[in-house]
C-alpha cells in the first residue's frame, strides 16, 4: 500500500483520493510520500521501534524445554522452574503461548 500510495501521488492524485483507494488517511499518505522522498525505497520499510519487547524469545527455548520435562502436568510449576532458571517473570498465559509456539515449530 505504501508503494502504491507513492506511485499514485507521482501520477498527480490528491492525498484524499489516494487515501480512499488505499484505505489510508491522507496524513499517512503524505507521511509515506515524504519518507520515500527522503530515504527512497528503504523509507517504505517498517522500522522496529515501537511496542513492548517480548518477555520470552528463542534464547529461552532450552530452559523452557527443560522446565517442561521436569513437570509435564503443571504449567505453573514448569513456569516457576523456568523463572528460577532464567530470572525472568511471565504469566501462565504467556508461558502457555510460548510452549504452544514451540510445539507448532516442532510439528512443522
Amino acid at each position: 500500500m505504501r508503494c502504491r500510495a507513492v506511485l499514485l501521488k507521482s501520477q498527480g492524485l490528491s492525498s484524499q483520493e489516494i487515501g480512499k483507494q488505499t484505505e489510508m488517511s491522507h496524513i499517512s499518505v503524505n507521511s509515506w510520500v515524504k519518507r520515500f522522498e527522503q530515504y527512497g525505497m528503504t523509507g517504505l520499510h517498517t522500522c522496529q521501534r515501537r511496542g513492548r519487547k517480548p518477555i520470552m524469545d528463542c534464547s529461552d527455548e532450552v530452559a523452557v524445554r527443560k522446565a517442561i520435562e521436569e513437570d509435564r502436568q503443571s504449567v505453573s510449576k514448569a513456569r516457576e522452574e523456568w523463572q528460577n532458571a532464567t530470572g525472568k517473570e511471565a504469566s501462565d498465559w504467556t508461558f502457555k503461548c510460548f510452549v504452544s509456539a514451540l510445539a507448532q515449530d516442532i510439528s512443522e
